[in-house]
């Protein structure tokens, strides 16, 4: 087996990513302190080619150099929106008929790997603040909320990781609906 040089990777361009096809996915970023963990979920979504990232409350925007330096150009490619309240951005996308996830661990939560995307069905991604989580007023107002199943002692993942994990479980579960 042989490594694939970066030659060899068939990366879209800027412009072929901004008209590709995009997954029915929008992420949230609600009260994020660290610009790292920004960075790293522009990349992750631009690895899966989710259609946009709001970036709500105390979150940072692009141009910031720490968020540069996880993202690694990432902030060019996906969309992205700054938006103070949170809970004004789900009564909008609600509206718009997108389904509300918070990615909680609360009562009555169903498990990720329970959770089942409707293929024709549009859906926000809401991550919360790396120590208080999803505030329970957006939780309140979402469709759903979904947990990652932990089976550790500590039951508490980074924010970059949950982005990671989630978006991958819903990517694989709409790309093998199709």
């Amino acid at each position: 087996m042989r490594k694939l040089k970066n030659s060899e990777l068939e990366r879209l361009s800027v412009e072929d990513f901004k008209s590709v096809k995009k997954t029915p996915l929008i992420i949230i970023l609600d009260n994020i302190r660290s610009l790292n963990n920004i960075g790293s979920v522009f990349r992750t979504s631009d690895a899966f080619l989710i259609e946009k990232i709001y970036l709500c409350g105390i979150t940072a925007t692009p141009p910031n150099k720490d968020i540069h330096k996880t993202a690694l150009g990432s902030t060019e490619t996906v969309d992205w929106e700054y938006v103070e309240n949170t809970l004004d951005l789900v009564d909008k996308l609600k509206a718009d008929g997108v389904k509300i996830c918070s990615i909680e661990q609360a009562e009555n939560a169903t498990m990720l790997n329970n959770f089942s995307p409707e293929h024709i069905t549009k859906y926000a991604l809401i991550f919360g603040n790396e120590v208080k989580g999803v505030s329970q007023k957006v939780v309140s107002a979402s469709d759903f909320v979904i947990e990652i199943p932990q089976f550790g002692t500590k039951h508490s993942l980074n924010i970059s990781v949950s982005a990671g994990v989630v978006i991958w479980a819903l990517f694989s579960k709409l790309n093998a609906q199709k």
